[in-house]
């Protein structure tokens, strides 16, 4: 993804002369893109097209998870070893294809991308069950890597130079949130049409479409270098195996229970192993894959704490929200208008950041950001049995809007750091990019999955110490639902135990609905709270500005 380098696909023959060629070539920043105006919303349609096709082939996955049970005769867990295949693989490509791409040419990386997702597309039609949906979603994963990076590059592309980092990278960071919403729109109508195939045959359907973009509007090629070294491979093995064991643990752990499950912890055991062994071998390299020591400095530690914090509070809608629904009994269609609103709120906030990341005003969007997400979850906090789409408009729209707001400036800074420190250290960015949002994005998941769990035990325990046969309102309650089956049960005791299994039914839903409005509470909380550590650290930044400046004003007075 390099931002700084325009220059023609050339190999250059030893560093320093590719040091100074570049020097030479390097454009003017003003005139960083010579694009006639009608030119430009087509690569950045592209680029929209790009990050649907991506975000798409797992989205689809993710919203008809229940439905494609019945497609697979599996059950809800072994359903999710697909989303678990796909992540595993995309948790690290990016960083291999940076290296990749700068080696062997953008042009060539383009077209073998595409025609690898397309292929991977093709396969999909052909899964009969689900052994082989699992390793041809493994492939999808690595094939969809380079599509994502694509789709930066082609929102980059039409912007000069000065602007790449603010209006660019805030529209390709809005653009990535379309995929969820928009899946979740058209799955009923595909599910309708064909089953889990159409699902499929959309997917492919959309790379065919994308795969002729590299050839119509191509891409300014940065210049060529010899950047990969033998022991990079080995470490990049090393790290694919790290973050592909933590990303299964992670998807699968709080399904199958993390102590009851021997094989979490030896997937555990062998990520850290394998993350352990590669940081013993970058360590003592004088050109590393990832410079560890960067990588662990304050300000990047810091960047990381707010992207961790980010993933954490934006999957109040990604996963807790969705969740939520699907425990109330709520399909895919009679979410398609929230939805909707969700895709229509991500917009908005959007375009707003990328108008904040043009003015002197950019901190601000990470105020707002917090705010409107901490003001989504208590507001959802609220919820019932009761509760439908209508009554989540509002909420699910402020929390959008602020995790459309919230990721563009930090990506920003981390570029520029990355960049002043020279092309290599893009790599090292990455790797605390991805790290936080792919592997910080199961994380959170699980967590929050997780203390869903948990409080949902705690609440049916107090519910049913309060049922108690002797109270005529609980006798009364079971009357009522065993009536249903009056006319097909004539055994009293047979109809009595029916009447009790739905009123247990009863109390785990609403025990489920506790859970659920303790976690919006949870994400409303760390929201608040990471909106008065921003606060506080723009005023001590604004008060150390103060000082540094007051002692050029004391000589002038006297």
């Amino acid at each position: 993804m390099s931002l700084a380098q325009t220059d023609n696909d050339t190999v250059a023959p030893k560093p320093a002369e590719t040091a100074k060629l570049d020097a030479q070539q390097q454009p003017p920043p003003v005139a960083g893109v010579a694009m006639p105006a009608w030119k430009r919303p087509l690569y950045m349609g592209a680029s929209v097209l790009l990050f649907l096709t991506q975000g798409l082939g797992m989205n689809l996955l993710t919203a008809n998870i229940y439905q494609l049970q019945g497609s697979f005769s599996a059950t809800t867990t072994e359903i999710s070893w697909l989303s678990a295949a796909y992540i595993a693989p995309y948790a690290s490509m990016s960083i291999a294809l940076f290296k990749i791409r700068t080696q062997y040419g953008l042009r060539r990386f383009a077209e073998l991308g595409i025609i690898c997702f397309v292929v991977a597309a093709v396969l999909n039609l052909l899964i009969t069950d689900l052994h082989s949906a699992i390793v041809v979603r493994a492939l999808s994963g690595m094939a969809a890597a380079p599509l994502s990076t694509l789709g930066f590059l082609y929102m980059l592309e039409p912007f000069p130079q000065e602007k790449k980092l603010s209006l660019g990278i805030s529209l390709a960071l809005m653009s990535t949130l379309f995929a969820s919403p928009i899946a979740r729109i058209v799955s009923p109508t595909l599910l309708h049409f064909g089953g889990y195939q159409a699902l499929y045959m959309f997917e492919m359907g959309l790379a065919l479409i994308v795969f002729p973009i590299i050839y119509l509007l191509p891409l300014t090629a940065p210049p060529r270098a010899n950047v990969i070294q033998r022991h990079d491979i080995l470490s990049y093995l090393l790290l694919a195996v790290g973050f592909g064991c933590l990303a299964v643990v992670l998807t699968l752990g709080r399904l199958y229970w993390w102590f009851e499950a021997p094989w979490i912890g030896v997937l555990l055991a062998i990520s850290v192993g394998s993350l352990a062994l590669m940081l013993a071998i970058e360590l003592p390299r004088t050109s590393p894959l990832i410079d560890f020591r960067w990588v662990f400095s304050g300000p990047n530690m810091r960047m990381a704490g707010v992207l961790l914090l980010f993933r954490f509070v934006s999957s109040e809608q990604s996963s807790t929200a969705a969740n939520f629904y699907q425990q109330l009994g709520l399909l895919n269609e009679q979410t398609v208008t929230l939805y909707a609103i969700i895709l229509f709120a991500s917009l908005v906030g959007g375009l707003f950041c990328a108008f904040l990341m043009t003015t002197r005003y950019v901190e601000t969007a990470h105020v707002l950001a917090l705010a409107l997400i901490a003001g989504g979850a208590f507001l959802d906090s609220q919820s019932t049995s009761l509760t439908r789409p209508p009554q989540m408009f509002l909420s699910q729209a402020m929390v959008a809007a602020g995790a459309a707001m919230f990721l563009p400036p930090v990506m920003a800074n981390g570029f520029k750091a990355a960049i002043s420190r020279g092309g290599q250290y893009i790599v090292n960015f990455l790797v605390i990019f991805v790290f936080t949002q792919s592997i910080g994005s199961l994380f959170a998941s699980a967590m929050l999955g997780t203390f869903v769990t948990i409080r949902e035990k705690f609440h049916s325990n107090v519910l049913v110490e309060h049922i108690l046969l002797q109270d005529p309102i609980v006798a009364q309650r079971v009357s009522q639902l065993s009536a249903a089956y009056g006319k097909v049960l004539g055994d009293k005791m047979l109809l009595n135990a029916e009447g009790l299994v739905l009123l247990a039914q009863q109390v785990s839903r609403e025990a489920y609905i506790l859970a659920y409005n303790d976690t919006f509470l949870i994400i409303g909380y760390s929201s608040v709270f990471g909106l008065i550590v921003i606060l506080l650290h723009q005023a001590w930044r604004r008060l150390a500005w103060l000082r540094s400046s007051q002692p050029d004003a004391t000589p002038a007075q006297s």
